[in-house]
């Protein structure tokens, strides 16, 4: 089961060097560029900055390692939940895609695992992309300008060379009866292949039985 987690062991900091070495009886910080600066040179304010970082990064880590301990102890007792519940009662959760949701008896708390598919394209993403090409180009001032964004964006790579997913499903919906169109989205089509899949755990509550479920946030940037 999930370890009770004090407020004492919550906000206990994970150690961090201090950045300081002694050489010779004397003490350095190490700068930057990895150069020895004995500490008298080092300003006050640069040594109260360094302290303040080092602070906030110990509990940063100590938070990470207990967000980490926090995911394994879930999916550990989820897992438990689940073969108790077919051992028990010859009952699954879920669906065979692994999609799952547990409530609280009062209805007021839920967590849910969601497996997400990881999709990349294959070849045939570059006859869509030359039919689509095609389309635009015969268009011409025809073609609407949301149209061309959207075409752009989708076949466009971002910096680590990955197409745009989310763009490419956009042009999917797109009801356009171009015959050349038509046969672009379903060569996208076929070029879809799941390569794998994530598993998330989403945790929510809410005041009452109805009223709207509030996530409960474990992200440092929606907290």
């Amino acid at each position: 089961m999930i370890p009770e987690v004090t407020p004492t062991t919550m906000f206990t900091p994970a150690p961090v060097p201090d950045g300081r070495v002694e050489v010779g009886g004397q003490t350095y910080m190490r700068d930057a560029r990895g150069a020895l600066v004995p500490l008298e040179l080092v300003r006050a304010s640069d040594q109260l900055e360094d302290e303040v970082v080092r602070k906030i990064a110990g509990f940063a880590l100590s938070l990470s390692a207990q967000v980490a301990r926090f995911k394994a102890h879930t999916f550990e007792d989820l897992g438990d939940f689940d073969a108790l519940l077919l051992q028990e009662y010859g009952l699954t959760k879920g669906g065979p895609k692994g999609n799952r949701t547990y409530y609280s008896y009062d209805g007021l708390m839920r967590v849910s695992v969601r497996v997400a598919d990881l999709i990349d394209f294959g070849p045939g993403l570059q006859i869509a992309k030359g039919l689509v090409d095609e389309c635009l180009n015969e268009w011409a001032a025809e073609a609407r300008a949301e149209i061309r964004a959207v075409v752009t964006r989708a076949f466009n790579t971002d910096k680590e060379g990955q197409i745009n997913r989310s763009e490419i499903f956009t042009l999917l919906r797109l009801e356009i009866e171009d015959a050349r169109w038509q046969e672009a989205m379903r060569a996208i089509r076929e070029a879809i292949r799941v390569i794998g899949s994530k598993i998330y755990v989403r945790i929510e509550r809410r005041r009452s039985q109805d009223a709207p479920w509030e996530a409960v946030t474990i992200d440092l940037a929606r907290a």
